[in-house]
């Protein structure tokens, strides 16, 4: 018995879009700190200086962005490394988030 192949396979090249993003592994995070109405300010100034060592004077002048501008970068470097401080000031109690540089 002879088969005959009634579908034709025709193979058409088809452009699509590109989906993933592409991270590099050594690509710069932001640790960003947000405003909010509970913490006083002399208290997240002094946890600014417990994570990251920050002088009084650093830490007040990035307390005073939170509270002006309702944000602060206080941090810019690898992953792991912003996850962890991220992680350290919501121990803290303030709202912190990770954000790509």
């Amino acid at each position: 018995m002879l088969a005959i192949n009634l579908y034709k396979s025709q193979t058409v090249p088809v452009e699509l879009p590109e989906t993933e993003e592409k991270i590099s592994l050594d690509q710069a995070w932001n640790v960003v700190v947000h405003n909010d109405p509970i913490n006083l300010m002399s208290y997240v100034a002094l946890v600014f200086r417990r994570v990251f060592g920050y002088s009084k004077e650093k830490s007040e002048h990035h307390m005073l962005e939170v509270h002006h501008q309702g944000r602060s970068t206080l941090w810019t470097g690898g992953k792991e490394k912003a996850e962890l401080y991220v992680q350290q000031l919501h121990g803290h109690l303030l709202l912190a988030t990770l954000e790509r540089g």
